[in-house]
């Protein structure tokens, strides 16, 4: 005879199994088409130095561009397939295939600004004491966002930039 541990074990592991089974299904079904089942538009951020940007979803396209920059933020405006349209920080369109993005969230600090500093503050508020004043492009990791302010760090600096200051997150947009 069983024991009803044993019973409630076997038991359990089906449940786990079956609930597993069904997560994974999901990513699968989503991934049918090649697309992410991600929301469009995003953010997301090249993975590496060198990025081409084509002119359309396949290799076939002649290539438009070369990002260098590993960490850029750009905005997935369109899926098809495996291949992503982004738009950069400067509007400009293309098709990146989806292993050059990660979901990582940068930003770029005001970069139609020329010529201004943007404050570094040391908390989310326009009260809060300026601990640096950041170059317009300055790239950053975004850390979160409270709909008015973000934390961004980098090589050296870490705080709050208005977040209407920033190329990378939505206006208003709250991340943990």
């Amino acid at each position: 005879m069983p024991s009803p541990i044993r019973h409630c074990m076997k038991s359990f592991l089906v449940g786990a199994l079956f609930v597993t089974g069904l997560f994974a299904l999901a990513p699968a079904e989503a991934a049918q088409d090649g697309t992410s089942g991600l929301p469009v538009p995003r953010f997301a951020s090249l993975k590496a130095d060198t990025v081409n940007v084509r002119n359309g979803p396949n290799k076939d396209h002649d290539v438009a561009w070369v990002f260098h920059r590993a960490g850029l933020p750009v905005e997935v405006t369109a899926e098809f397939e495996t291949w992503r349209r982004i738009r950069d920080a400067d509007g400009a369109e293309g098709w990146v295939y989806h292993s050059m993005l990660s979901l990582r969230r940068t930003a770029l600090v005001a970069p139609w600004q020329k010529g201004e500093t943007v404050p570094l503050r040391d908390g989310a508020s326009a009260d809060a004491r300026v601990v640096a004043k950041l170059e317009p492009g300055v790239l950053g990791v975004v850390k979160a966002c409270d709909g008015k302010f973000c934390r961004i760090s980098g090589e050296s600096f870490d705080g709050y930039v208005a977040q209407s200051l920033l190329f990378g997150v939505y206006p208003n947009e709250k991340m943990d």
